[in-house]
């Protein structure tokens, strides 16, 4: 249990301190035999970027990225409430 509580502070810990990542919120979470992230960003190439430097330094896990894009841009069309 103590190993996979420092896993996943490791890579809380790259999350926030690598300067090509730098992000402070994205969560991590052990599901079965896997590590999947979550949270957004505010690109797909964020994300990307993010998944490759994770994938990169620990190979040898199951990492699934669940990052989600937030929309930057106003929105095109207007939104109807009801």
């Amino acid at each position: 249990m103590t190993h996979q509580i420092d896993l996943e502070a490791e890579i809380q810990r790259l999350l926030t301190e690598h300067d090509r990542i730098a992000e402070q919120g994205i969560t991590v979470q052990r599901r079965e035999h896997e590590i999947v992230l979550g949270g957004e960003v505010e690109s797909a190439e964020r994300r990307d970027e993010i998944c490759r430097q994770l994938n990169d330094h620990f190979p040898d896990i199951d990492i699934t990225c669940d990052i989600g894009i937030t929309r930057a841009q106003a929105p095109s069309e207007v939104e109807e409430i009801s």
